[in-house]
């Protein structure tokens, strides 16, 4: 890495989840280290324009206070191509979550255009974005997990809804398989509330997931790092409403994080080993949040979802674990954008010729 890196900050997409990429990049460019850093922000429109954001660029320059509440996308629109460029100086930093950015499309492009960029590889962002292969791949693993059905749509009929209950009882959650930020999620507890969910669901995605409603803590751990990951300490959310849903997460600010997670030392030993085997049995790199079901009293720990894209809000768990790791915010960063420059290195290797 040069005395000062170019860092170009993705946010927006295409997806459900455009505002929540906004809000996290906001809070990104304002803890990097602008000695350390050349901020590009580039903004990708709901349209799915790239935009060059001049004003945030600007507020950059006057410092964190003047960095707007949002990022619009006012400039004209852009090639990708001028700002990713492989000139050895350049790391991107891809905010965007959910689909068409979380799930490997614009990993590929960065691939394709030989540019270091932080977090997990096509293969574990489109695995692990997808919740119903990601669970046959951690089933296979022998990994534990609560009871779950996915289906594509053409496979949902009338008689579906009940089917789904003979397996699973009442209540159910129900969710779009690609998407995060408990976008499209809905916890049905009849036969007709589970046929309504299905239908919410398939508003976002083509594959449903139905998971039993497990009675147990959530916990949650952040894992860092390329071929020697390392955990957190564990944290656990407690939701200010039934279940931790999209207000929670981004909006109310209503749900307690207790880092670390009261539990255990062997518990939490246990929950930061496994965060670390399933990273390994995604393939993940850079950065990942593992989450967990805690039953204290039955199965113990069970495996819920992978997040290769974390949220990174100040209210966010993932900067949170690290800062209670003894890894502040910007630190953490830096790590992550040394292990980007790392991995691209690494797989360089595997296909210079």
């Amino acid at each position: 890495m040069s005395p000062r890196t170019r860092l170009v900050v993705l946010f927006g997409g295409r997806s459900a989840e455009h505002d929540v990429s906004r809000v996290t990049a906001r809070h990104v460019c304002a803890a990097v280290d602008s000695e350390r850093y050349e901020v590009v922000p580039v903004g990708i429109t709901r349209s799915g324009q790239w935009v060059l954001a001049e004003s945030a660029a600007k507020a950059l320059l006057d410092g964190p206070a003047a960095l707007p509440e949002a990022f619009d996308a006012d400039g004209p629109a852009i090639e990708p191509t001028p700002v990713l460029v492989a000139d050895g100086h350049t790391v991107v930093l891809p905010l965007l979550h959910g689909p068409l950015g979380e799930d490997g499309t614009v990993q590929g492009l960065l691939e394709l255009a030989d540019v270091p960029y932080v977090g997990s590889g096509v293969l574990a962002s489109a695995v692990a974005m997808d919740k119903a292969m990601a669970k046959q791949v951690l089933a296979a693993n022998g990994f534990p997990q609560a009871r779950w059905l996915a289906f594509e749509e053409h496979e949902i009929g009338p008689g579906t809804p009940a089917t789904i209950v003979g397996a699973l009882g009442l209540p159910v959650f129900v969710k779009p398989a690609n998407m995060g930020s408990s976008v499209g999620v809905s916890k049905a507890r009849t036969v007709e509330a589970v046929r309504e969910a299905l239908a919410v669901a398939l508003r976002y995605d083509e594959v449903v997931v139905v998971e039993e409603a497990v009675t147990g803590r959530e916990i949650e751990v952040a894992v860092l790092g390329n071929e020697a990951p390392r955990a957190s300490v564990p944290g656990e959310i407690v939701p200010g409403n039934e279940f931790y849903d999209y207000d929670d997460k981004y909006v109310t600010d209503g749900a307690r994080l207790l880092i670390p997670a009261p539990m255990p030392a062997s518990a939490a030993d246990e929950v930061r080993r496994l965060a670390v085997s399933v990273f390994r049995a995604l393939r993940c790199s850079g950065m990942a949040r593992v989450d967990f079901f805690y039953e204290e009293a039955g199965r113990g720990l069970l495996v819920n979802e992978v997040n290769t894209i974390p949220g990174f809000t100040p209210i966010s768990m993932y900067p949170k674990l690290w800062a209670a790791s003894g890894m502040p915010y910007p630190a953490l960063i830096d790590e992550l954008v040394r292990l980007a420059v790392e991995c691209h290195h690494r797989r360089r290797r595997t296909t210079d010729r």
